[in-house]
C-alpha cells in the first residue's frame, strides 16, 4: 500500500495562504479612494481665488494632542472633544490669533492657531461679558468687544488681560458692531435701535477715554440714514463702511462722518443682499459681508464692484456649508473666517495665492 507523504503541520496551515496570495495577484489591485478636493470659489473650471482650508469647533482644534490620548482614541475608537462654542457671533484676526464672541457662554475664546493656544476671556471681574457682538482690534494687539447687554465696551490686551471699559456712561439702545480706526484714534459703534427709537446710528467715539465725538445718520432709508445697522470696519484710506441692514445695503462715509455713497440693494442675485450681518476689509481695501439669508459672505471692491461669493447655504454641516453665519475677519495673510452660529464653527477660507501649510498670520 503506498502512503502519501505527511506535510508538516505548519505547511498545511501555510499552504491555502499561498494559494490565496497566488490567486490575489492574478487579480485587479484595489483601487485607492480619490482624496476629496477642499471647495474652491470660484469652482472649477474657473481658477479658484478662495480655497477651504478647516473648520474650527473647539479646542480640540488648535491644542496639541497627547501620546497617551491618540493611542488610547486609536485602540477605543474614541473622538477627541475639546471646549466647543456654544452660539458664536462676532470674531476678529490678528497675526494668527482668532477671537470668538460666544452670546450663550458670555465669554471671548481665543484661538491662538500660530501658537496653538485656546483661551477664554472675559469670564471674571473685572471685565466679564454678558452678551459679547462686535469685536475687533487695533494695531498694537488690544481687543476690543461689544457687550450688548451690559451696553459698554470691555478693552483686553492680546492675551485677553482686561484693561478699561469704556463707553458705560452713554445711552444706547441695542450696541452691536465695532470698527476701530487706529490712525485717527476712533471707535465707531453701531446701535441697531429698536422698533420704537429713531436712534437707528453710528457712534464715533475717542478711542483712548471712550468719550462720545459724533454720531452718524437716524432712523430712515434716506442718503446718511439707517434701518438696523449691523456692523462697521474702517477700511484703506479712512472710509468707513456700515452694514445697513434693515435697508438691505452697504453705506460709506468719509473720516468726518459724511455720506458718500451707498452699493448693495435688497434681492436674491449675486451682488444683493437679503439678510447682510457683518463687514471685514482685507489689506487691498476689499470688502467681505456676510449674508445669513444666503449662507455666505460676498467680496466687493471699495467701489462696491462684485468680486466673488463665498459659501453656500446648508441644511447639514459641511465644508463651507452654513445656516446662520454672522462674523467674518480678515487676516494680514488675507485668511477669512467666517463664524455659522447654527453649526457652531468658524470656517476658514486661504487665498490660493497662498500655499496650503503657510503659517498663520505671516505677514
Amino acid at each position: 500500500m503506498l502512503i502519501e507523504p505527511t506535510l508538516p503541520r505548519r505547511h498545511l496551515l501555510l499552504a491555502p495562504l499561498a494559494l490565496g496570495l497566488l490567486f490575489q495577484g492574478c487579480a485587479e489591485a484595489p483601487r485607492q479612494a480619490k482624496p476629496i478636493e477642499p471647495p474652491a470659489f470660484p469652482p472649477p473650471p474657473e481658477a479658484p481665488r478662495f480655497i477651504f482650508e478647516r473648520s474650527l469647533y473647539s479646542s480640540a482644534d488648535v491644542m496639541p494632542d497627547d501620546k497617551d490620548g491618540a493611542f488610547r482614541r486609536l485602540v477605543t475608537g474614541e473622538v477627541r472633544t475639546g471646549e466647543g462654542l456654544a452660539k458664536p457671533y462676532g470674531v476678529a484676526v490678528r497675526q494668527g490669533k482668532l477671537y470668538v464672541g460666544d452670546t450663550v457662554n458670555r465669554h471671548v475664546v481665543m484661538f491662538d492657531l500660530a501658537g496653538s493656544r485656546f483661551k477664554r476671556i472675559g469670564v471674571d471681574e473685572p471685565g466679564g461679558l454678558r452678551m459679547p457682538f462686535g469685536i475687533d482690534i487695533d494695531d498694537e494687539g488690544r481687543v476690543y468687544v461689544v457687550d450688548g447687554t451690559a451696553k459698554r465696551i470691555q478693552v483686553y490686551d492680546a492675551e485677553g488681560v482686561y484693561i478699561k471699559t469704556l463707553a458705560q456712561d452713554l445711552k444706547w439702545s441695542r450696541p452691536a458692531g465695532i470698527a476701530v480706526d487706529t490712525v485717527r484714534k476712533r471707535l465707531y459703534i453701531t446701535d441697531a435701535g429698536g422698533v420704537g427709537t429713531d436712534d437707528h446710528l453710528v457712534r464715533a467715539l475717542d478711542l483712548e477715554t471712550g468719550k462720545m465725538l459724533f454720531d452718524i445718520g437716524r432712523r430712515g432709508d434716506g442718503p446718511g440714514q439707517f434701518n438696523l445697522p449691523r456692523d462697521a470696519v474702517v477700511a484703506n484710506g479712512g472710509q468707513l463702511y456700515v452694514v445697513d441692514g434693515g435697508n438691505f445695503r452697504v453705506q460709506v462715509f468719509d473720516a468726518d462722518g459724511k455720506f458718500v455713497k451707498t452699493f448693495g440693494a435688497v434681492g436674491r442675485q449675486s451682488g444683493q443682499f437679503s439678510r447682510p450681518k457683518e463687514i471685514a476689509a482685507d489689506k487691498q481695501g476689499n470688502l467681505y459681508v456676510v449674508d445669513t439669508a444666503f449662507g455666505n459672505f460676498q467680496i466687493f471692491d471699495a467701489e462696491g464692484r462684485l468680486l466673488l461669493d463665498v459659501g453656500v447655504r446648508g441644511a447639514s454641516d459641511g465644508p463651507a456649508r452654513f445656516m446662520l453665519p454672522s462674523g467674518i475677519a480678515v487676516d494680514v495673510d488675507g485668511r477669512a473666517y467666517m463664524v455659522d452660529q447654527f453649526f457652531r464653527k468658524v470656517d476658514v477660507f486661504r487665498p490660493a495665492t497662498l500655499p496650503a501649510g503657510s503659517p498663520y498670520g505671516a505677514r
